[in-house]
């Protein structure tokens, strides 16, 4: 897959209902490649739901959505193709091994340009872990595999869930340089936390979508 500039996402009056109560409402906007937004709020405010609307994994109640690649809209039901995710409840394969993640990760999805699958454990730092089990990783650890498989990945649409979770300095200093790189995608991160989203170039505070 390449990554394309002409690339946009729009919502159309989009909301998220649980029985009676509104997540978000009438949330009418677009985001445009090359830019990161920050999506906000308190705990429970609904930014994990926003970002699941936002990547095609939950129906909106009310509303639409609007995926274009260069011009052409492409299907809901499609968008998982075009999708990376890091949360901190994303589930690894804790059988496999560093090099079988990867090898597994990357039969399904292509990687960046100028990437290799060889180059990848030096890209994220843990080439001496490469024949360890990741269910022996820390946590820390299996959060920067989590991101990697995001970042490392052409996505045209990147979905980051709180990715200081479980970071130390060092960890996050990788991160914010690996996301420099993605200068074409769309990239959403969500957080409650200023420095998470520093840089962002647009901030949508759930709690005020209604």
């Amino acid at each position: 897959m390449t990554i394309n500039k002409d690339l946009s996402l729009h919502t159309h009056q989009l909301g998220k209902r649980y029985n009676r109560d509104w997540i978000f409402r009438n949330l009418s906007t677009s985001f445009e490649a090359g830019k990161t937004y920050a999506i906000t709020g308190p705990n429970g405010s609904g930014k994990s739901t926003l970002l699941q609307v936002l990547w095609g994994q939950l129906p909106p109640t009310e509303g639409s959505l609007e995926y274009k690649i260069e011009g052409t809209p492409i299907p809901v039901e499609d968008i998982y193709k075009e999708v990376s995710i890091a949360t901190p409840y994303l589930d690894l394969i804790e059988e496999f091994t560093l090099l079988e993640i990867l090898d597994f990760h990357f039969k399904m999805r292509k990687l960046q340009s100028g990437l290799t699958l060889e180059s990848i454990p030096e890209l994220l730092e843990l080439s001496h872990a490469q024949h360890k089990t990741i269910g022996f990783f820390s946590s820390g650890m299996k959060q920067r595999l989590k991101l990697g498989l995001a970042l490392f990945s052409a996505s045209n649409f990147v979905f980051l869930d709180e990715p200081f979770t479980n970071l130390d300095v060092n960890a996050i200093a990788w991160y914010k340089r690996q996301l420099k790189h993605l200068e074409q995608s769309i990239v959403f991160i969500a957080s409650n936390e200023p420095k998470e989203y520093e840089g962002a170039d647009s901030i949508i505070r759930v709690n005020e979508i209604r």
